[in-house]
């Protein structure tokens, strides 16, 4: 069985080099893909380069997305529209990996994450596992490679064999739960799986390891650009809360709050043991990634 890593690129190389680093003894192939326009439709240069990978180039399989998808609602300030077209666009980018599986051998394992979901193929749980689909679950970590976020895991990387992938936004959108055999209802829903584990131990995601100024660029171009904007946050807020390490994010906001970005929560800081092997050995070159209490 052969690993196939699939990610989506906006400017993100810091997180590329560490997934590379971290999945390049496991993975066989990586595809990346990116847009000429960001989730919110702002037109954007193609940032990715792979001569900047140069250990991981024969790896690597590029992939541009041209032009919009179909559906779009132009010229809107209405925030459920602007959702509306933010979720076009990434089932765009999600599905337009097929292009990339042309290829791929049925009993290959393809794997979907955002880039700041890093999979950890070393955990028993998955090694162990004779199922076809799986969600790793993973500890969440914000800001810095060591401040861990303990309210909540991430469930991230989603992947399931070739034979029983329907698309890849079905895969990223796959409830995170394994239903038992006898559930009817798992026969006739593409989203409620009884052949799928749930794989503990599952990785790591690292959320907005930037810099105020860019991750303030990105949280108005992302999916949920809509929520963001009605925050009326600064770059300047947001470095306030990395110097504080506070989460401002309400992960637990009922869907209908109009401005999620008001919670309060205080970060905790991880133990090496937590993070991946190839962040510990290199600290020091990453050295501006990780806080110090």
């Amino acid at each position: 069985m052969k690993i196939i890593d699939c990610t989506t690129y906006y400017s993100e190389d810091l997180m590329l080099d560490i997934r590379f680093n971290i999945l390049n003894e496991f993975v066989d192939k990586f595809i990346i893909v990116e847009a000429k326009h960001s989730h919110s439709g702002e037109k954007k240069t193609l940032n990715f380069n792979i001569n900047n990978f140069p250990k991981f180039k024969d790896k690597i399989e590029y992939l541009i997305i041209e032009n919009e998808p179909e559906g779009i609602i132009e010229n809107t300030d209405k925030s459920s529209v602007k959702r509306m077209n933010s979720l076009l666009r990434i089932e765009q980018s999600y599905n337009y990996i097929l292009n990339a599986l042309k290829d791929v051998s049925e009993d290959d394992l393809i794997c979907l994450s955002d880039n700041d979901e890093i999979p950890n193929f070393e955990s028993t749980s998955f090694k162990n596992s004779k199922n076809d689909i799986f969600i790793f679950k993973q500890l969440f970590f914000y800001y810095k490679f060591n401040l861990f976020y303990d309210l909540m895991p991430w469930f991230g990387t989603k992947a399931c064999k070739k034979k029983k992938l329907i698309s890849l936004s079905w895969l990223r959108n796959l409830k995170n739960k394994k239903y038992p055999w006898w559930r009817i209802d798992t026969y006739f829903s593409k989203n409620k799986q009884n052949n799928l584990q749930i794989v503990e131990n599952g990785g790591w995601h690292f959320t907005n390891v930037k810099t105020a100024e860019d991750l303030h660029k990105k949280l108005l171009n992302f999916g949920h650009h809509n929520e963001y904007e009605v925050s009326g946050l600064t770059a300047k807020d947001i470095q306030y809360c990395i110097d504080n390490r506070i989460v401002n994010y309400d992960h637990f906001a009922d869907k209908t709050k109009e401005n999620k970005y008001n919670a309060k929560y205080k970060l905790k800081l991880a133990d090496d043991q937590m993070l991946p092997k190839f962040l510990i050995e290199n600290k020091e070159i990453y050295k501006n990634w990780f806080d110090h209490f």
